[in-house]
């Protein structure tokens, strides 16, 4: 068999406007940057799964034998070298259950719906983690 190509789709609901948002590769280099408006923005990301469920491409990162995740660049991180801000929020990956896994090597965008901020209204960053888990795109 052949890795499965599919696209995760990554949501940042209600990210801060006026802010650079843009997905970042292995090099550190932001891709398909955007600034966020006063509704949701979202990023369709394509990986790669190989048949023993490991998770490969220019925006899958890894980090010890099994977390992997994906970067979002935000404000300077992204390209906006003016912006208050210079983070990341990361997006593990390694998680998404089997039977989501399933659907996406079935051709099925599969979704996560993140948090665009933190508790001090500023763009989330470190971890950040799906509100209520990864699920089928209901757009895709």
């Amino acid at each position: 068999m052949v890795d499965a190509a599919i696209i995760l789709r990554l949501t940042i609901k209600d990210p801060v406007p006026g802010v650079l948002y843009s997905l970042q590769d292995k090099d550190n280099r932001p891709v398909e940057a955007k600034i966020a408006g006063e509704t949701s923005l979202s990023f369709d990301v394509p990986v790669r799964l190989s048949d023993d469920g490991r998770w490969l491409g220019a925006f899958v990162r890894r980090e010890g034998p099994t977390r992997r995740f994906i970067y979002i660049a935000i404000g300077q991180q992204a390209g906006e070298s003016h912006s208050l801000w210079s983070r990341r929020a990361k997006i593990d990956i390694h998680t998404l259950p089997e039977d989501l896994r399933v659907l996406a090597r079935a051709g099925r965008v599969i979704e996560a719906v993140l948090p665009g901020r933190g508790k001090d209204g500023t763009p989330a960053c470190a971890t950040v983690r799906p509100a209520g888990g990864w699920r089928e795109s209901e757009n895709g």
